[in-house]
């Protein structure tokens, strides 16, 4: 049914000064041509670069479904442009769609749907324009960071503040280096999680929990994910998977962290953020649209422990949405005859 795949990646960034694009567009880079490596040993595979062609260029390709990696061009729904045109188009995909995708990139949005359905999340507050009045709610440090970024961007060791001055000059600046909001939460000082998810509904798989250790990271870089330790400090960092956690605590982190996934809207893979303090996991946020990078991005990493090659994960991620969109069109068909 799927013999001919699309890979859609994203073109270099424009920003050729800026030091966070130029680390994306090589780990975007590097990740697209490992896939489509994979991919064409078993199906006939096509590369399509995401330019103003897009559109024109997906219809020509007579693909039967598209392993996307692209986070979109501008906007705070940039990750589901994509989906987008492809939902437009009747395309299948793999990956989550417009809704989740837009969710999970504006990080408030998510943690306002944590809070709803009672996945625990640290306290927050959102800042649109700088002008707001802090919540006298929320405790400090807080960190301060662009709601809608992933890759580590916007986070650095300043962005910890420990008194209100400090967190209203961490918010204007980062408002005027990003789009709004700004995102304000109480700061986890505890353990650092990172879990994969395969898969989707009772079916999906839990990868293998995996600890960050910023123990040997020196302390002006700051011992959390900073943008620096993500792509300076790989060799410091120490990564512990399977994490070493009671029962207890592999439980509860897995519940919130299918739960989290659920209640987004995902679909087929992502990899969701956790702090742990006093044994209680708390949703940092999810990733929709996790790195894919052999050797390099966690989630790769936590399915070798898995028993999965990187070949393995790569062509399970691609089979799960086959299934997905199979059993999909199987639903809507009988439905119709039931009518």
């Amino acid at each position: 049914m799927y013999n001919k795949v699309g890979l859609i990646f994203d073109g270099p960034n424009t920003e050729t000064n800026n030091i966070e694009a130029i680390y994306a567009d090589q780990q975007k880079k590097d990740t697209m041509e490992q896939i489509f490596r994979i991919l064409s040993k078993k199906h006939n595979t096509v590369k399509i670069q995401v330019d103003e062609k897009i559109s024109e260029n997906l219809v020509k390709s007579d693909v039967d479904i598209v392993f996307n990696l692209s986070t979109g061009v501008r906007g705070e729904s940039r990750q589901s442009q994509i989906p987008a045109l492809l939902e437009m188009l009747g395309i299948p995909y793999v990956g989550s769609g417009i809704l989740a995708h837009s969710l999970a990139l504006n990080k408030a949005m998510a943690k306002k749907i944590f809070q709803y359905h009672g996945v625990p999340t640290p306290a927050f507050q959102v800042f649109q324009t700088g002008e707001e009045k802090l919540d006298s709610n929320l405790k400090f440090p807080l960190i301060a960071k662009p709601a809608c970024e992933g890759s580590g961007f916007g986070i650095h060791v300043d962005s910890v503040v420990y008194d209100e001055q400090g967190l209203m000059k961490k918010v204007s600046e980062l408002l005027r280096q990003y789009e709004p909001p700004v995102l304000v939460e109480e700061f986890i000082e505890g353990r650092e999680f990172t879990v994969g998810v395969i898969g989707n509904g009772e079916s999906k798989r839990i990868l293998p929990i995996m600890e960050i250790d910023f123990e040997d990271i020196p302390e002006e870089h700051g011992k959390f994910y900073t943008f620096e330790v993500k792509n300076n400090f790989g060799d410091q960092t120490k990564y512990h998977c399977p994490a070493s956690i009671s029962m207890a605590l592999e439980k509860s982190i897995m519940e919130n962290v299918s739960k989290a996934f659920d209640v987004l809207g995902c679909k087929d893979i992502a990899r969701v953020d956790v702090l742990v303090k006093n044994e209680r996991p708390y949703i940092l946020e999810i990733n929709s649209l996790p790195g894919l990078k052999h050797l390099h991005s966690d989630l790769p990493k936590m399915a070798v422990v898995a028993g999965l090659s990187y070949k393995e994960l790569i062509m399970e991620i691609l089979e799960v949405a086959v299934e997905r969109q199979i059993d999909s069109v199987a639903k809507f068909k009988a439905k119709i005859i039931n009518f």
